[in-house]
């Protein structure tokens, strides 16, 4: 568990389901399309397949409220994928908030707090994102998170079809920090 001033990190549970169908029901931007849930059942039975991620995978909650209102996630992988003499030191994070707490600074706060747990607690060496180009506000937070933007890549990723069944390509942006340049 993470704690923040508005803030706790915490493994999800089976009660966190109406909640995450919440942001859920609809995503935001196109990366989560495959994450999207149609029912509460769906949302339960995604609870219960994440309880036991308690490392890497974490449930954004109000402190105030109790009420998850996202989720922050990111699993160790090698600078190097095929060289396995690497350490698991690199971690590429992903959020998500709920829209009716985005614009609060929830955001910030908790990738802020979550970035300090991978490179303190969990020996990150160097931290990356992915983010859509139109998502200006994920590219803002990188930003703010001190990241500097590494690259563009232009049709990289296709998450969702055009209306004509083909695939929709999306230009990514990469931003990226090392343990040695967070002031956390």
């Amino acid at each position: 568990m993470i704690e923040t001033e508005r803030l706790i990190l915490r493994p999800f549970l089976e009660s966190d389901a109406t909640d995450v169908l919440e942001y859920l029901r609809e995503p935001t931007v196109n990366c989560f399309a495959s994450m999207k849930l149609n029912s509460l059942e769906e949302a339960k039975a995604k609870m219960k397949s994440q309880v036991s991620e308690t490392e890497y995978y974490f449930a954004i909650v109000l402190k105030e409220t109790g009420k998850v209102i996202g989720e922050i996630d990111a699993y160790p992988e090698r600078g190097e994928p095929h060289d396995t003499s690497l350490p698991l030191d690199t971690f590429s994070p992903c959020w998500m908030l709920n829209a009716d707490y985005q614009g609060k600074g929830y955001a910030y706060e908790a990738a802020h707090a979550f970035f300090d747990y991978l490179f303190r607690e969990k020996g990150a060496r160097r931290i990356y994102a992915y983010t859509e180009d139109y998502n200006l506000s994920s590219q803002h937070l990188c930003e703010k998170l001190g990241m500097r933007r590494e690259g563009l890549f232009i049709e990289f990723v296709s998450f969702v079809n055009n209306p004509d069944g083909t695939p929709r390509y999306e230009n990514t942006m990469q931003y990226a920090i090392l343990k040695k340049e967070w002031h956390g």
